[in-house]
């Protein structure tokens, strides 16, 4: 440590954060109603607080200060002081150690204690008294960075979004028990680029890896003391450091930035899972670990007519207040952050109507979605919304913003209960395969910005849809009550494993259809990792808490007999959908005549008639034929029928179009079965069983 001297210079009240100028660094956070803050230092181990400094200017609500002659590697962290007075929304105290909210690394981890809270636990009406204890010896300290990174030739590959295809993955999970990867790097940002991942990735045809969220988070008191742990990351503490636990020993957030160089030299873009509607200090019970500490009543929305309490539009407890100018600009600050300093492609939004909801409602132009599609950087970017949280008016699938798409669930739920075979979805079925227009097509939204997906993190995996009935979440010690119990899921006669050849049969050709139906589907397909080669979890619908072989992919799965094939039959649907443009149609379809007879939309019962209203209502029906056709540059006509047959007994289809020339691309029930021509416009469809077939009229025949 350098000598210091007695007191800061004024410096700067931007940017705000710690920022190192090659001479000293400049400190600078924003509380509207602070009334003093403290800079606190600390020696290399974190243990042993050294200096502390009054920032001594206040500009804008902005407290600041420069200290000369400190470099990269300081630790350092805040103490607030101001009014407690929880009725009116304050709870400053300044016993408790404070994270930087743009600190860019931490040090440590959260050691709970009854320390960490501004009051007294026990104590009767709580949150009202006030603790006295000094919370920095089990809180993390903030690190001063330097972010200068040579990014070479690095550029974003930018993946139109009508090409694109989404893994979801964890980063842990997705290596840990990779054998590929050497032991020390398994799990961690290194491993993310082993050429083993970007070998599979570029294999199944994916363009885009989503992670689950990689911003520091906490480790709930609650999960420990079961002997469990946050896994999934949804309990930011930081929303510019990235999480400490998956860098290599030794490493530093470089690893990150040269794992997403090598990922974008493969052409796979990375797109992060963030977590902006809540922070890991939950309601007015939690902990005081930043922005709680820093202005409770400015960084949370509370109760307007009761502030001692925060409104919990989220579930977990606070809601961050984006109504309030520094707030928004915190977040805005973090999304650029990491499409700058890291240079990720594009992000998804945890609960994203949390994000759009004002005073009011919620509303697609609302100041957060506005702020972003006007940024010169992140309208650029690929932004997905999680479209529910628990508040009013909570559910908003297909109301956001232009530039923004949105995760489909009813995509998802229909699609299951399609195939599990529920009667009555042939019309709602219908509307999904067909890019979901009822819910996005406005305001000049494009198919893409349906996220088609059957699984993902939260909820089952491809293969626990096919083989539990009744979700098994013992593991998570909430005695099973945890978790959706209503999956849309069939266990086709067993639950759970089996070596019954039939079940099986069936369970895998039903995985294989589902499939099949994200990929034919228009729209953008998102697959979850481990679902390509059929990873379980042992029927665990919410494996949030379980860092372990359950959360894990086993890559044994994937080397079997029945991975292999899986994993093959996944590419294969990526390259047809990439080798046919017309299954990622850029436009809404509804059904425009382009030739005399054929339309760019249509829909066909096993007969090959157009189905009649009565038909369309008839709920016992579970045959679909779905063609779609394209006028191509020479005039001629591409014509791609998706045949599904939802039913318990073999259908034979009458294709709807030429006479010949039809040839098939695929079929669910037939897997090893390759690419050929049909010799007559006919084919028979397996129960549970999904085709796709295609044809070409030439120009002199097509009227081009």
């Amino acid at each position: 440590m350098p000598l210091l001297p007695d007191r800061l210079s004024p410096g700067s009240p931007t940017p705000l954060g710690a920022t190192w100028d090659g001479l000293g660094v400049n400190f600078a956070v924003f509380s509207a109603h602070a009334e003093r803050m403290e800079l606190c230092l600390f020696d290399q181990s974190g243990r042993r607080e050294v200096a502390r400094f009054d920032l001594p200017e206040w500009t804008d609500e902005v407290w600041h200060g420069y200290l000369p002659h400190v470099k990269p590697g300081l630790l350092y962290g805040f103490r607030a002081h101001g009014p407690y007075e929880p009725q009116h929304g304050h709870r400053f105290n300044p016993n408790k150690l404070l994270v930087d909210p743009y600190a860019k690394a931490l040090h440590g981890e959260t050691r709970w204690t009854d320390a960490l809270f501004g009051y007294r636990v026990l104590s009767p009406r709580a949150d009202l008294s006030f603790d006295r204890r000094d919370s920095a010896p089990a809180v993390p300290k903030s690190v001063v960075v330097d972010d200068s990174f040579s990014w070479g030739d690095d550029r974003s590959p930018n993946v139109p979004w009508s090409e694109t295809v989404i893994y979801e993955a964890h980063v842990k999970g997705l290596t840990k028990l990779l054998d590929d990867v050497r032991i020390p790097e398994r799990g961690t940002y290194s491993a993310l680029a082993h050429p083993a991942v970007i070998e599979h990735l570029k294999r199944l045809g994916v363009t885009s890896i989503e992670l689950l969220p990689i911003h520091a988070f906490l480790q709930d008191r609650f999960l420990q003391e079961k002997g469990l742990v946050n896994y999934w990351g949804y309990n930011t503490l930081s929303f510019f450091a990235p999480e400490p636990r998956y860098m290599p020993q030794g490493g530093d957030n470089n690893d990150l930035r040269i794992a997403i160089r090598r990922l974008h030299a493969a052409g796979i873009e990375v797109i992060l899972d963030v977590v902006y509607n809540h922070t890991c200090e939950g309601g007015e019970l939690g902990p005081t670990l930043s922005w709680r500490g820093l202005d409770n009543a400015s960084y949370y929305r509370l109760l307007p007519d009761n502030p001692r309490h925060c409104i919990n539009d989220t579930g977990t407890g606070n809601t961050v207040n984006l109504s309030n100018a520094r707030v928004l600009q915190m977040v805005m600050d973090s999304l650029r952050y990491w499409a700058t300093s890291y240079r990720v492609d594009g992000f998804r939004f945890d609960l994203g109507v949390t994000l759009g909801r004002e005073p009011h409602g919620f509303d697609p132009g609302a100041g957060f979605f506005d702020a972003l599609r006007q940024d010169p950087i992140l309208s650029r970017k690929k932004l997905i919304s999680e479209p529910w949280d628990i508040g009013p008016g909570g559910y908003q699938l297909g109301h956001h913003p232009p530039s923004f798409a949105e995760w489909n669930d009813r995509f998802r739920d229909g699609v299951r209960r399609y195939w599990r075979g529920d009667p009555g979805l042939r019309s709602d079925l219908a509307a999904r395969l067909s890019g979901s227009g009822d819910l996005f097509d406005r305001r000049a939204r494009r198919p893409w910005a349906s996220v088609n997906f059957i699984a993902a993190h939260d909820g089952y995996t491809l293969a626990d849809i096919v083989a539990y009935e009744q979700k098994h979440n013992e593991a998570n010690g909430e005695d099973n009550r945890d978790g959706h119990s209503e999956n849309y899921s069939r266990n086709w006669g067993v639950e759970g494993e089996t070596d019954d050849p039939e079940i099986l049969a069936v369970r895998a050709r039903v995985m294989r259809s589902m499939l099949t139906t994200v990929f034919a589907a228009l729209g953008t397909p998102m697959i979850l990792a481990g679902d390509e080669f059929g990873r379980s979890q042992g029927g665990n619908n919410n494996a949030y808490a379980q860092d372990n072989e359950i959360s894990w992919l086993d890559w044994e799965v994937a080397r079997s007999e029945a991975g292999q094939a899986l994993m093959g039959f996944s590419a294969r649907l990526a390259g047809i959908r990439r080798d046919h443009a017309i299954l990622r149609c850029k436009r809404f379809l509804y059904g425009q005549e382009i030739a005399e007879g054929i339309r760019d939309l249509d829909w066909f019962d096993e007969n090959g008639d157009t189905p009649s209203p009565e038909d369309w209502n008839d709920s016992e029906k579970r045959a679909l034929a779905m063609r779609r056709a394209e006028r191509r540059e020479d005039g001629g006509i591409e014509i791609v029928v998706f045949l599904l047959n939802g039913s318990d007994e073999t259908i034979r289809f009458t294709l709807p179009g030429p006479e010949t020339g039809w040839r098939l691309l695929i079929d669910s029930a037939d897997p090893d079965r390759p690419e050929e021509s049909l010799g007559e416009p006919a084919y028979e469809v397996l129960d549970r069983a999904a085709v796709l077939v295609a044809a070409t009229i030439p120009p002199e025949e097509g009227g081009g």
